[in-house]
């Protein structure tokens, strides 16, 4: 039995589940705001608990121990459902293989061996670390390659050993911090396209404006980091400002909902502040009925100017 815990609406469609394109042609749902676990180090699993706690039901994390703690993640998730606040299967669990050029000394796996061993050993230690108990065997929802590799030939070896664990371990596969010429070439080449791409949302890459749109086309998941850490004067834009106001919620919250409203887009949401989770969830379920209701004014002058500051 699960016990009572925040009920998210998804009457709206800034509040509606994302569905993912499926290799094994299941109907996957993605929530639109992820907690995000990067730099939480000792803290990750308290952290992620009281975000599945708050209402989140969907995690992220790496098999990157320099920016994250994989297996804290997995002992808060633990926690969460031994206390019946929440099912494995109404979870979405996301990690990410990282290539050694982008570790240093804490890698999952022995950095000389051939890439394929090295994402075997990778994926084997995640599986062990989001391990339940009653669950056999353990799978992840999305795994994630962290980064292109130098050469396109290694970013395929690699990304031909992620294919391989689809769908018994691996439900879906993504791919972060990509231009949008290494993901059409990667989609030429891979059996099992991307279901994510999960990239920075900053002005230095233009918003990635061609990359959601081609993703869109696709019917690939755009998942924005950095949404407000590298946005904060966004906070500040006369029009989240009122936005916010007119229909009661944060203005991290107007934020987001704007920017979930280009549609297509889940947003990871890394707080460590457990009044933030519950205002962030919240708010975005109010304002998603602020904005199919009394504010729909409100809501489209705010998004057209949103648009603007962004330079559409």
């Amino acid at each position: 039995m699960i016990s009572d815990s925040p009920i998210r609406t998804q009457g709206s469609n800034l509040t509606r589940d994302l569905t993912l394109n499926s290799p094994s042609g299941t109907n996957a749902k993605l929530p639109k705001l992820i907690y995000g676990t990067a730099w939480k180090k000792e803290r990750t699993a308290d952290l992620v608990y009281k975000a599945l706690k708050n209402g989140f039901r969907a995690i992220d994390t790496a098999a990157h121990p320099q920016h994250y703690d994989e297996e804290g993640a997995g002992t808060g998730i633990r926690k969460a459902i031994g206390e019946g606040i929440i099912a494995r299967e109404d979870l979405f669990i996301q990690t990410k293989y990282t290539p050694a050029l982008k570790l240093r000394d804490m890698a999952p796996y022995d950095t000389d061996a051939p890439l394929e061993l090295q994402v075997r050993r990778s994926v084997e230690s995640s599986l062990r670390n989001f391990t339940i108990q009653g669950h056999v065997p353990p799978y992840i929802d999305c795994l994630i390659l962290h980064v292109p590799l130098e050469t396109h030939d290694d970013t395929m070896a690699v990304w031909k050993a992620l294919e391989s664990y689809v769908p018994s371990s691996v439900r879906h596969l993504g791919i972060s911090n990509v231009t949008l010429d290494g993901l059409r070439v990667l989609m030429m080449s891979a059996n099992i396209k991307p279901a994510v791409v999960q990239n920075p949302w900053c002005r230095q890459t233009g918003y990635a404006t061609e990359l959601r749109e081609f993703c869109m086309e696709q019917g690939i998941i755009f998942q924005a980091f950095w949404t407000l850490t590298a946005n904060s004067s966004l906070m500040l834009h006369e029009h989240v400002l009122r936005l916010a106001n007119s229909a009661q919620v944060s203005k991290p919250a107007a934020v987001y909902s704007l920017i979930l409203g280009f549609g297509n887009i889940s947003i990871l949401d890394g707080t460590t502040s457990e009044t933030h989770m519950k205002e962030d969830l919240a708010g975005i379920d109010n304002l998603g009925a602020y904005a199919d209701g009394s504010g729909r004014a409100v809501w489209l002058e705010a998004q057209e100017h949103f648009k603007r500051a962004l330079c559409y």
